[in-house]
């Protein structure tokens, strides 16, 4: 099924549902390393290469909300999965702004979760594909690299994360035009609902504080419709 298998880092405490989410991941073709409590899990991703994250949030030692925080401040890029009992809107909203690529309440369906899964990791194969950029851009005053995800004002430097740099690719190429609310949830995200329109609320105001350097360079919410991007 696959030539080179994804490697899952699973953090889980029930050792039963994380035995048993294992082993149907395993029979998909993925290779899984299960952990029990946020601190081995992250000693695991730091001393090992993984593909993929599915976090619980509740976890002896650090939470998976710890967890997230510390696996993207050393891989940006990561998918995290949130798999948790933990199901409040709040909760969910947090997990976003850490900028989980999904949020799964127990008890959760296997094939549900494969099914997401995969279609993450299609977006990011996808994105990388079709993302060979030749040459960075100018935005105002700042310099724009989205193949190394980097946006340069002067002398500072600015690493964005994937989702970052996609956004910011979307609105710069609608620039001076609305660039709609559901045309970057369903490009990046893959689907329009409302914690993914929370998420991009949130990488909005991120791209927002990184361009605040050049009072020129704006991003206007268009109420209802969406944003846009102009550098006058």
């Amino acid at each position: 099924m696959k030539s080179k298998k994804t490697r899952i880092l699973l953090v889980e405490d029930n050792l039963n549902l994380g035995f048993l989410t294992r082993e149907f991941l395993e029979t998909e073709g993925f290779d899984v390393k299960i952990y029990k409590d946020g601190e081995s899990g992250l000693k695991a991703f730091n001393e090992h290469t993984f593909d993929f994250c599915l976090l619980d949030i509740m976890l002896p030692k650090m939470d998976g909300y710890q967890m997230a925080e510390q696996i993207r401040r050393k891989k940006p890029d990561m998918p995290i999965i949130f798999l948790t009992a933990k199901n409040l809107k709040d909760d969910k909203h947090k997990g976003f702004q850490l900028g989980a690529d999904d949020y799964i309440t127990k008890p959760f369906d296997e094939d549900e979760l494969l099914w997401r899964i995969n279609a993450i990791l299609n977006r990011s194969n996808s994105k990388n594909t079709k993302e060979k950029i030749t040459s960075p851009i100018t935005i105002g005053s700042f310099e724009f690299d989205a193949g190394n995800q980097m946006l340069k004002h002067k002398n500072e430097l600015q690493r964005l994360t994937e989702r970052e740099t996609l956004v910011l690719q979307m609105l710069n190429k609608n620039k001076g035009n609305i660039t709609r609310r559901e045309d970057l949830l369903e490009e990046i995200w893959g689907e329009n609902d409302y914690f993914a329109g929370r998420s991009l609320d949130v990488f909005i105001a991120k791209l927002r504080k990184y361009l605040k350097p050049d009072i020129n360079v704006t991003i206007e919410n268009i109420p209802r419709v969406g944003f846009l991007l102009n550098d006058k």
